[in-house]
């Protein structure tokens, strides 16, 4: 079975999002300027940067584009990102990004299922 390990929000003034998120839920954001990208930690990690508690996932926030979903996304861990494509399109949904490597991480691919929703797949190295 198939879990969901992250989860994604936009953000169209990711300044305001972040105080809005690091001072309500009192979350750790974490700023990865290579990727435009800011890491959610809404858990304690381990030396892994795996959520410590069970049940627990972690999250990202993004700047709002024509290139990114508009709308937030959860994520969901497989074997094999190219497997899970075939299936979704085998079951009427659809690929939005193909697989995309992150170097030393593991690799994403986004897709719409059947009712128009964009979710994420996330393969880990």
């Amino acid at each position: 079975m198939d879990k969901v390990v992250h989860f994604e929000i936009p953000a169209d003034d990711t300044a305001r999002a972040k105080e809005f998120y690091g001072s309500i839920f009192e979350w750790q954001l974490q700023e990865v300027p290579e990727m435009q990208y800011v890491t959610l930690i809404t858990s304690p990690v381990d030396e892994q940067q795996l959520p410590m508690d069970r049940g627990a996932i972690n999250g990202g926030m993004y700047k709002r584009s024509n290139q990114a979903p508009a709308t937030p996304v959860i994520t969901i861990g497989v074997d094999s990102i190219d497997e899970a494509l075939k299936k979704v399109e085998a079951g009427g949904g659809e690929t939005i990004a193909p697989r995309t490597e992150i170097e030393g991480m593991g690799a994403f691919a986004y897709f719409k299922d059947t009712e128009g929703n964009t979710l994420g797949l996330w393969e880990n190295l």
